[in-house]
């Protein structure tokens, strides 16, 4: 250290960036994560400085120089804050920055950092060293090697530059402070006047956009900084910024509304994208606000060292900032929020229909379930056919996915129900009820009574889908037999299909997980698409098709553009479920890798058919491994698509729910107490008095 500062003070006029990165390195210890050896590197420094005032002086003379003649806008106004590309853009510019890094451009303070902050881990731990150690490191810069503190209204965003005798130089740096709060309000109020904002929030046409008044509100206060620095006064405003702080706050109050009007309107990659972005601008502007302002220098809960505390805060988010300005876990967590929560609020919705509440419903769910199954058997007929007619593997692929797509959304059109699309609407059900972010108000009682009903509605699903499907398989290969003279299935085929639902001797369990996953990415898919309707008024752009409407009579078209923004999710998630369905196993054979599915609809009706194919001369031995795999397939099935579904929802909601062992125990309670609950469903709901209540 001591060499570098020599160096420094050998010529402190040069504003050489390489001499503060080897300073930074200095400090920098091994490994991100050695506070302890940061900060007793960061003492030492103190140290020398202390018992050298003139390679203080030197410092603090090749720092200024250093800010001096960088553009520090950039910095303030861009790091840290989304830019204005849009979602795509910027996630492939920061992959294309990961692989080739951008040229640097020495003028901007920003570009400068990539120098100084060259390691990605530094701000770990320039955030883990104590702030006062900090604040002693800035007195005895700006000092120039006292021991005495500074005098508290000397300090801004730059404490080093806050001491400066050179008014000049003060000067500078505060003008360009003032330049980013005058760009960031600038952005502000362009962003508010986005016509996707007021789509979803129509206030902010019919009454005064508080993105606007805060624009003016920051010119009066700039202005009022700007004749104070031509007074060449201490400080670089004197005018009180709180009735812009208040305009932000305002601003803030409507992205919660646009935020849950998004909730029921639906929202979009660039909407969501805008409204992070302006979050973040709001966030910046109020965070400069109160550092340039003295009026805001006090802070009750920061002390009398507020307003340092604040920049030393700002100066390491910066830090932060530019260490992962390329990182794509940032940029996708961000964004992907909202949106995410937005498909699971609308599969949420849907997971209503799925959850049966009295015996009515429940007997509903039977048939609903049952009229599946018989359709699926159908399916597994036209599968195996498909398979006999030796097409190529890609044609193959596109035959299966025709009859599992049409199939689904046939299934859909009748109001059917399979059981295995059920977890991923029922786990953002359930998700819904654990969105209180206080979990006191969390009722777990009610929580229990929820899960409870999903269990036993999950289970006449599963019962009504193999009620049917067997028997319906099984007679349509004994038709075939009596029809055509030969089986459906020759007895090599009924033996491989009773291998590929073999629990032990295949990886059937290991395919029906996929499966599972492609159960879930279908919820997803159709809660997106939910989204979607709903966010592009489909039934209004639907009404708009003249022709359809003199071809179907505007009572039909009415009817049809209202069925499709209704359904729209519901037809699309099973269309794209077809599709995994059928080409999975194809791409599998393409690549070489054991990658196929088993579901447990398609599992029970190929143990049926090959019952028959081998006339019915199956060892009680195979036909008890076979009805476990197709029971262990559908578990599987269930079990993967459901904790998928239920931990994205989680996530979308932002929820960490903590009292997971006090609702286990409440089910065993349950369970142990009233176990018929979890497989049947009461005749009636219970009527509570409202004093009960």
């Amino acid at each position: 250290m001591l060499t570098i500062l020599e160096r420094i003070a050998a010529e402190p006029d040069q504003a050489d960036v390489d001499a503060l990165a080897a300073l930074v390195a200095a400090v920098r210890p091994p490994k991100p994560t050695q506070a302890s050896v940061a900060t007793a590197n960061l003492r030492t420094l103190i140290q020398l400085l202390k018992g050298s005032p003139a390679h203080a002086a030197a410092l603090r003379h090749h720092v200024l120089s250093l800010l001096s003649q960088r553009r520090h806008t950039t910095l303030y106004a861009d790091t840290g804050i989304l830019s204005s590309d849009g979602f795509f853009s910027e996630l492939f510019r920061r992959l294309s920055y990961r692989i080739l890094p951008p040229a640097l451009d020495d003028l901007y303070l920003s570009d400068c950092l990539d120098r100084i902050l060259s390691v990605d881990t530094d701000h770990v731990w320039m955030r883990a060293i104590d702030a006062d150690d900090w604040f002693m490191l800035f007195d005895v810069i700006v000092a120039g090697g006292a021991t005495t503190p500074l005098a508290q209204d000397t300090a801004v965003l730059e404490p080093v530059t806050a001491a400066s005798s050179d008014l000049a130089e003060r000067r500078s740096a505060q003008l360009e402070m003032l330049e980013a709060i005058q760009m960031l309000s600038y952005r502000i109020s362009a962003m508010g006047l986005e016509p996707s904002l007021v789509r979803i929030h129509p206030d902010l046409e019919n009454f005064e956009s508080p993105f606007l008044v805060q624009n003016v509100e920051c010119h009066q206060f700039l202005n009022g900084a700007l004749r104070e620095l031509d007074r060449h006064s201490a400080d670089a405003a004197q005018d009180d910024a709180a009735h812009l702080l208040v305009m932000l706050d305002q601003c803030d109050t409507v992205i919660v509304r646009i935020r849950k009007n998004a909730l029921q309107l639906g929202t979009s990659v660039a909407l969501t994208y805008l409204l992070v972005r302006l979050s973040q601008s709001i966030d910046r502007l109020r965070r400069l606000l109160t550092i340039v302002d003295p009026g805001l220098a006090m802070d009750i809960a920061l002390g009398p060292n507020g307003r340092r505390q604040r920049a030393l805060d700002l100066a390491l988010d910066l830090a932060q900032a530019h260490n992962q300005k390329y990182a794509l876990r940032g940029l996708l967590s961000d964004n992907i929020h909202l949106l995410a929560r937005n498909v699971t609020e609308n599969a949420s919705h849907t997971g209503e229909h799925y959850i049966a509440e009295d015996r009515k419903e429940y007997g509903a769910m039977l048939r609903s379930s049952a009229g599946a199954g018989c359709i699926v058997g159908f399916m597994a007929l036209l599968k195996i056919q498909a398979s006999y007619l030796r097409t190529a593997p890609l044609i193959e692929a596109f035959l299966y996915s025709l009859n599992y797509s049409f199939g689904f959304m046939l299934i859909h059109v009748l109001h059917f129900t399979v059981a295995t699309k059920q977890p991923a609407m029922t786990a953002a059900r359930i998700a819904a009820d654990l969105h209180s972010r206080d979990h006191r108000n969390i009722d777990i009682d009610s929580l229990a009574d929820l899960i409870v009903k999903v269990l036993r509605t999950q289970f006449i699903a599963v019962v009504g889908n193999l009620l049917l499907v067997f028997p319906t398989a099984f007679v349509v290969a004994t038709v075939w037999l009596h029809a055509s003279g030969h089986h459906l299935v020759s007895p090599d085929k009924a033996q491989h299909l009773l291998h590929d639902i073999d629990p032990f001797a295949s990886l059937a369990l290991f395919y029906a997980a996929i499966a599972g996953v492609c159960l879930f990415i279908s919820g997803m898919i159709s809660g997106y698409f939910d989204n979607r309707a709903v966010y592009t008024r489909m039934a209004q752009r639907v009404l708009r098709l003249r022709g359809w409407g003199r071809m179907l009579g505007a009572p039909r078209h009415a009817r049809f553009a209202a069925y499709l923004e209704n359904n729209l999710g519901g037809l699309m998630g099973n269309f794209f479920f077809g599709i995994l369905l059928g080409t999975i196993g194809t791409l599998g054979d393409l690549v070489g890798l054991p990658i196929d599915i088993r579901h447990i609809t398609f599992s029970a009706s190929n143990l049926a058919t090959s019952w028959v194919a081998l006339d019915h001369a199956i060892s009680w031995q195979v036909m008890t491994t076979s009805l476990a795999g197709v029971l262990l397939i559908g578990g599987t099935n269930l079990a993967v698509s459901f904790s998928l579904a239920l931990y994205v929802a989680l996530r979308s909601r932002q929820v960490r729910f903590t009292r997971g062992w006090a609702l286990c125990k409440g089910l065993l309670a349950r369970l142990a107490r009233r176990p018929l609950d979890f497989f049947i469903a009461p005749k009636t709901l219970p009527i509570f008095s409202e004093s009960a209540e």
